[in-house]
C-alpha cells in the first residue's frame, strides 16, 4: 500500500517540502517544454488558434483519473492516503470566474506565471505580482466574503454520486468526451490552416483507443470505496456538530465503558508526559499533539477515539485538524479531566446536591476503578519473578505439577481462556478468565484480526497485568487459543508467557486444586508498545511467493488446502505455499488438546523447512491456527525468521487480484 504526506499527516516536514520541490521543478520544466511559458500560446485557445492548452488539460486529466482509479481498485493506494477538495459552491463558483477572467485578461494562471516569470517574461512578473496583491486583500476583506465563502458547503461530493453513476461508467464516459474533444480540437486547427505533423493521426487514433479500451477496463474492476470522511468534510459540517453537541463525550459514559472494558474504545491524554505521569484516567494512553497523526493512523475510523485534556482548548483544535484528515471517529471529553474528576471522581458526600442511591452507587464503583486502583504502588504491584523459578524456555510450556508449585506467587498470572460458563462452574484458583476472541476485530477492512498494540494493552491492563509478569495461558478444547493470547503478548513484547500443556484437561487429571470464586482484580497501566516485526501483509506474501526464497506454510485443514472445501471467497491455497495441517502437532486423548513432543515436531518440521534460519511465513483463514504453528516454530524449535501472515486466506481470497492454486471457485 502506497502511503502519502496526507495520509500520514506529514505534511508540513522537510520531505514533503523537498518532495513539493522535486515535483515543481519538473512540473515547470514540461510546461516550459509544451510552450507555456508564452501568454500568447495560453491566450490562443480563446481565438481557436492553438489549442494546445485543451489538449494538454484533458490529457493531465484523463492520467491521473483512469490512474489513480485503477491504483486505488488494485489496492496500491487506499482513498484515506487523498486528500478530496470539498465542495463549496459559492467559493468555487466566484473563485472560477475570477480566475477565468483573469486568465483571459492576463494571459496567464498561477502555474505558468511561474514558468514565465523563470523564462523572463514581464507580464509574468506583473500578473504574480497581482495575485499576491489579491491574496492579500482577500486575507483583509475576509470577513466581508466570509458568507460567500461558505455558502453551499456540501463536504466532499463527487460527481459520479451526483450523476448517480458507477465509478466506471463515469470514468468511459469522462474519456469519451476527451477524446472527442481531442479529435475536435484536431479538426478546429486543421479548419484554422495548422499543419499537423506527419503520422500525428495514426497517434492520436492508438492514444485514444488506448483510452478507451482502459476506462471500459475500470468497468470491469470493484467500485473503489469512499474516503473514510465520506461527504462529511467541510467546515459546515464540523460546525454542526459542534452545534450539535455530536463531537462530546461525556464523561458518566466514558467512565462505564472504560470499567466495561470495551477493546473499540481508545482514550488519549494529550496533555505534557510531566502531567499525565502525575494523574490520569486509568487506560488513557498520552500522545502528544505532534505525534497525533502518526500515532492514531491505525485508529482512524476504527472505534472510536476520545481527547482529553485540563481543559477543551487542545482537544478541540486536535479533534478539528484530524476530522479535516478524514477521521471521523473523534471525541472530545466534555470539560475534560477537570469535568471527569468533578462529575464522577467528587466523593458522594461532597457534593453540593444530594444524589439518588442509583446514581450515588455509580460514583462509588467509580472511585473505587480509577482512583483506589490506581493508588496501589507500583513497587508492589510489579514483583519480578525469581530467574530460578521460571520454566525454560519462555516463551515455552509448563505443565500442572509446575504450575501447581507456584499457585499464590504475586508475579504469575494466570490466564483461563475457555467459555464464561465453563470458567464460572470451576477454574484454577486465582485464574482470570480472559475472551481470545475480544483480541481479535476489524482491521483494514478484514476480519478477527489480531487487534493494535493500544487495544491489546488495554485488555492487558484491566486484568491487571504488568510487564514482569509471567502470564501462564489455560485453554479448553482449543490449543491455539493459546497461541493466539501469546500472539498479542508477541505484539506487545510481553516474553514472559507459557501455555499450560494440556489445558484445562490436563490439570483436572492431574487432580490439582480448584475454585469457583472470582478473583478481585487491581487494573493495571500496561504500558503500550509495539514490537511486532513479525506480522506480514499480503504485499510481503506476494514477494516471497515470486521470488520462492522463502516457504509460505498453509497450516489449513488439507480438504480447505486443495480447494475441496472453502468458507472464503474463492477455494484453493496460495501457490507455492506448503500445506502442514496444525492438527498434525496436536495429540487428543482423555479429553486433552496437547502439543507432541518437542523431539517428534523437530524432526517432523526438519523435513520441510531444512534450516532454521529459513524465512517461513504461516498462515490459516485468520491467524488462529497460523498462530499455534508460529509458537512451535519460533518458540519451542528455535526457527529465527519465523513470520505470520494474521490476515490469511480470508484477505488472500477476497483480492481477486492475487494468485489462486488450484483455481476452483467455490
Amino acid at each position: 500500500m502506497i502511503k502519502t504526506f496526507f495520509g500520514t499527516g506529514t505534511l508540513d516536514t522537510s520531505a514533503a517540502f523537498l518532495a513539493a520541490l522535486i515535483i515543481g521543478v519538473f512540473f515547470g520544466v514540461a510546461l516550459e517544454r509544451a510552450g507555456f511559458g508564452s501568454s500568447r500560446k495560453l491566450t490562443g485557445v480563446f481565438y481557436f488558434e492553438d489549442m494546445a492548452v485543451i489538449k494538454v488539460m484533458f490529457s493531465a486529466l484523463i492520467t491521473a483519473m483512469l490512474g489513480l482509479a485503477y491504483f486505488q481498485a488494485l489496492g496500491f493506494i487506499g482513498p484515506d492516503e487523498l486528500y478530496f477538495m470539498p465542495t463549496i459552491y459559492g467559493a468555487q463558483i466566484m473563485g472560477g470566474l475570477i480566475f477565468g477572467v483573469g486568465f483571459v485578461m492576463g494571459g496567464w494562471c498561477p502555474g505558468t506565471a511561474a514558468v514565465g516569470l523563470a523564462s523572463g517574461k514581464l507580464d509574468a512578473l506583473i500578473f504574480l505580482g497581482g495575485a499576491i496583491l489579491g491574496s492579500i486583500g482577500f486575507n483583509e476583506l475576509f470577513p466581508v466574503v466570509r458568507p460567500l465563502y461558505t455558502w453551499g458547503s456540501r463536504g466532499v461530493v463527487f460527481i459520479y454520486q451526483t450523476l448517480n453513476l458507477s465509478q466506471g461508467s463515469f470514468a468511459l464516459i469522462f474519456t469519451l468526451i476527451a477524446v472527442a474533444c481531442f479529435w475536435g480540437v484536431e479538426f478546429l486547427e486543421g479548419q484554422r490552416g495548422k499543419a499537423t505533423p506527419k503520422g500525428y493521426g495514426k497517434f492520436l487514433t492508438s492514444v485514444s483507443v488506448g483510452l478507451v479500451v482502459l476506462a471500459m477496463g475500470f468497468t470491469l474492476l470493484p467500485g473503489t470505496p469512499l474516503p473514510s470522511g465520506g461527504r462529511a468534510s467541510g467546515e459546515e459540517s464540523i460546525l454542526a456538530q459542534v452545534e450539535g453537541g455530536r463531537d462530546h463525550f461525556e464523561p458518566e459514559e466514558l467512565a462505564d465503558r472504560l470499567m466495561r472494558g470495551e477493546p473499540n474504545l481508545l482514550v488519549v491524554d494529550i496533555r505534557p508526559p510531566g502531567e499525565y505521569q502525575s494523574f490520569h484516567i486509568l487506560g488513557a494512553v498520552n500522545i502528544p499533539l505532534s505525534k497525533m497523526p502518526k500515532e492514531l493512523a491505525p485508529y482512524k475510523n476504527r472505534g472510536v477515539i476520545v481527547l482529553y485534556s485540563n481543559g477543551m482548548t487542545h482537544p478541540a483544535q486536535a479533534r478539528d485538524s484530524l476530522y479535516r484528515q478524514g477521521y471521523g471517529n473523534v471525541y472530545l471529553l466534555t470539560d475534560g479531566l477537570k469535568g471527569f474528576m468533578e462529575r464522577c471522581l467528587k466523593p458522594v458526600s461532597l457534593r453540593s446536591e444530594p444524589l439518588s442511591p442509583e446514581v450515588a452507587a455509580r460514583v462509588r464503583a467509580w472511585r473505587a476503578y480509577f482512583i483506589q486502583a490506581a493508588q496501589v504502588p507500583a513497587a508492589a504491584a510489579m514483583v519480578a519473578p525469581p530467574s530460578d523459578q521460571l520454566p525454560e524456555p519462555l516463551p515455552g510450556l509448563v505443565d500442572p505439577p509446575w504450575l501447581a508449585r507456584h499457585l499464590g506467587q504475586p508475579w504469575l498470572k494466570i490466564i483461563d481462556l475457555r467459555s464464561q460458563p465453563e470458567y464460572n462452574s470451576i477454574h484454577i484458583p486465582g485464574s482470570l478468565r480472559l475472551d481470545v476472541e475480544s483480541l481479535r476485530g476489524l482491521v483494514n477492512g478484514v476480519p478477527s484480526m489480531l487487534l493494535p498494540p493500544a487495544l491489546l494493552a488495554g485488555q492487558f491492563s484491566l486484568l491487571g497485568i504488568h510487564p514482569t509478569d509471567l502470564l501462564v495461558f489455560v485453554s479448553g478444547g482449543k490449543f491455539h487459543d493459546g497461541t493466539l493470547a501469546g500472539m498479542a503478548c508477541e505484539r506487545l513484547g510481553h516474553r514472559r508467557y507459557a501455555i499450560l500443556q494440556g489445558g484445562m484437561g490436563a490439570w483436572l487429571a492431574a487432580k490439582q486444586p480448584l475454585d469457583a470464586r472470582l478473583p478481585r482484580v487491581v487494573p493495571s497501566r500496561y504500558p503500550v508498545s509495539s514490537k511486532d516485526d513479525f506480522t506480514v501483509d499480503y504485499q510481503r506474501v506476494l514477494k516471497a511467493m515470486q521470488e520462492k526464497t522463502t516457504i509460505i506454510l498453509d497450516v489449513r485443514p488439507a480438504d480447505y488446502y486443495h480447494g475441496k472445501k472453502t468458507d472464503e471467497a474463492r477455494a484453493g491455497h496460495i501457490p507455492v505455499a506448503i500445506n502442514r495441517p496444525y492438527t498434525e502437532d496436536l495429540v487428543k486423548a482423555e479429553q486433552q488438546v496437547r502439543l507432541k513432543p518437542v523431539k517428534e515436531l523437530a524432526g517432523a518440521y526438519e523435513k520441510t523447512i531444512s534450516s532454521r534460519d529459513t524465512p517461513v511465513i504461516v498462515h490459516c483463514r485468520t491467524g488462529h491456527q497460523a498462530s499455534q504453528t508460529f509458537f512451535v516454530l519460533k518458540r519451542l524449535l528455535g526457527y529465527k525468521n519465523v513470520y505470520y501472515y494474521d490476515a490469511g486466506w480470508t484477505e488472500w481470497a477476497a483480492r481477486l487480484e492475487l494468485p489462486v492454486a488450484p483455481m476452483m471457485n467455490k
